[in-house]
């Protein structure tokens, strides 16, 4: 086996490469005829400061236009988030419709009534949630904020959220319940 290195030829059907210099330099010095300057390789023009990796492949904002209607989501998620809350359904089935801070404050809430439960000090008693009122407005594009009202067991609740769109599908982005 030879240890010399071996020159291959350029690909064909592309000019020899020059520098930037060469290539003005034969522009000027042409004075009769068409002649074609060499191939020029220069750097590319590339802006890395037009936007961060989160928000080319973060969540991305959707008009209202392409999002479902906000009463109907604002109900079913309300009424998904109390029963998270009070320990009648996982948490895990609530984190791909809320945003990650909301999802912490219902997950460490149902995480502790099932702590309760466990050690006995809970009640055993299970009450359906039921949807008995829903108000929504939209203030702006792809938001939308809903008051919820909900009876569980004896006892009613009221419930805002503040629904924005991501990615086709509706998020809750801020929670309160009373």
């Amino acid at each position: 086996m030879s240890a010399h290195a071996r020159r291959v030829a350029d690909p064909p059907g592309l000019p020899p490469a020059v520098s930037l210099h060469e290539a003005v330099r034969q522009v000027r010095e042409r004075t009769s005829g068409p002649r074609v300057p060499g191939y020029v390789q220069d750097a590319l023009a590339v802006d890395f400061a037009c936007a961060s990796d989160e928000q080319v492949f973060g969540p991305q904002r959707t008009a209202r236009a392409d999002l479902p209607d906000p009463t109907e989501w604002a109900a079913r998620m309300a009424h998904a988030v109390v029963e998270v809350m009070t320990g009648l359904r996982p948490a895990p089935q609530v984190v791909r419709w809320t945003t990650p801070e909301v999802y912490a404050v219902v997950a460490r809430r149902g995480a502790l009534v099932a702590r309760r439960a466990a050690s006995g000090r809970a009640s055993r008693t299970r009450h359906p949630v039921v949807v008995r009122r829903v108000r929504v407005c939209e203030p702006a594009d792809g938001v939308a904020e809903a008051a919820v009202v909900l009876q569980h067991g004896p006892r009613v609740r009221a419930v805002a959220l503040r629904l924005v769109g991501q990615d086709g599908k509706w998020r809750v982005s801020a929670l309160q319940v009373g």
